[in-house]
């Protein structure tokens, strides 16, 4: 095995993202094929495994290494991954509850919002108070603090409260996380797209971050169409919203296809963590195209979203293993 406490890096956390989001999302098309019902529980037991299994060096790093912890809070690229973890928690907790056992989900989601929360704020402060980075250093997992957010919503409907007082708490912390997610993501997709237009492409071992922009579209949309069930103001309009981030995600997963194949014919994508970039982004992409297309009862956006799931699954099939020879082989 390949991996160290000292050297552990914060991105792990992303592989539980992508697997809970393909537990997730196994189960929604469930109903289109009945043993996609057995794998998505299967996937989520093995998720909260995952989970676990990861925290430990996580927290261990800060307790024995905490100078290299640290390091990696001031990286222009690594401190964004500091997201990954909160938001694996409340994904697992959403897991859980999908599994029956929302008492021990529940409290992995509230814990996973407080430190989404935290995360959301610290990186970017960080950020205002230093002496600003070189824009060549801008990679698409900047998006991750406002993908964190949108979380909260898109994972939240297992564990609406009964208690009137505590629901308008509930409700506040979804709306909140869906408003400051998506105008932060706003904000740090110019200066993503500033990047991309006026300096090369990324390098090889980051290629796969170019999928990422699929995370808030997605998680945006799905989380759009939760708040209306969480509290139905302007419902309509919010599940229009949902179509239009759909389709915004439409694009984007055509030239994330169209940058990779770039990448496999004049470049090359040698395997790193940054693999498990195909997998959440595009999770919460046929998340949001199978809740938009019964929202709104367009069957043929549904099955879109059908023929997307095998995408997503043959990609964490192989980047599962991609991993496992890699960094758990002798």
């Amino acid at each position: 095995m390949k991996m160290s406490v000292k050297d552990f890096a914060p991105s792990w956390f992303a592989s539980v993202m992508g697997t809970g989001a393909l537990a997730l999302v196994s189960k929604a098309y469930s109903s289109k094929l009945p043993a996609l019902g057995t794998l998505s529980n299967a996937l989520a037991y093995l998720n909260a495994l995952m989970f676990f299994v990861l925290l430990i060096p996580w927290l261990l790093r800060w307790i024995k290494h905490p100078a290299e912890a640290k390091k990696d809070l001031y990286h222009p690229v690594t401190s964004h991954f500091y997201g990954t973890m909160p938001i694996a928690m409340t994904i697992v907790g959403m897991n859980l509850a999908m599994l029956g056992y929302r008492g021990a989900g529940f409290p992995l989601w509230v814990l996973g919002s407080i430190l989404v929360i935290f995360f959301a704020l610290l990186i970017p402060y960080l950020f205002f108070i230093g002496e600003g980075v070189d824009v060549k250093t801008v990679t698409p997992a900047w998006f991750i603090p406002p993908v964190g957010l949108m979380v909260i919503p898109l994972t939240a409907l297992p564990f609406v409260p009964s208690s009137e007082t505590w629901r308008g708490v509930f409700t506040a912390l979804n709306y909140f996380g869906f408003g400051a997610g998506f105008f932060l993501y706003l904000a740090l997709f110019a200066i993503v797209m500033r990047r991309f237009i006026t300096h090369e492409l990324l390098p090889p071992l980051m290629a796969p971050s170019v999928w990422i922009n699929l995370g808030p579209l997605g998680a945006g949309a799905v989380a759009l169409l939760n708040l209306t069930k969480i509290l139905p103001v302007a419902a309509e309009a919010l599940k229009a919203f949902a179509f239009l981030l759909w389709g915004f995600g439409l694009w984007w997963l055509l030239m994330a296809i169209a940058i990779t194949l770039h990448y496999l014919r004049n470049l090359h994508l040698p395997y790193s963590l940054a693999w498990w970039a195909f997998i959440f982004p595009l999770g919460a992409y046929v998340s949001a195209t199978h809740n938009v297309g019964t929202a709104l009862g367009i069957g043929a956006v549904d099955s879109f979203g059908f023929a997307l799931y095998w995408l997503l699954l043959g990609l964490w099939l192989v980047t599962g293993l991609k991993t496992l020879l890699h960094d758990f082989s002798s």
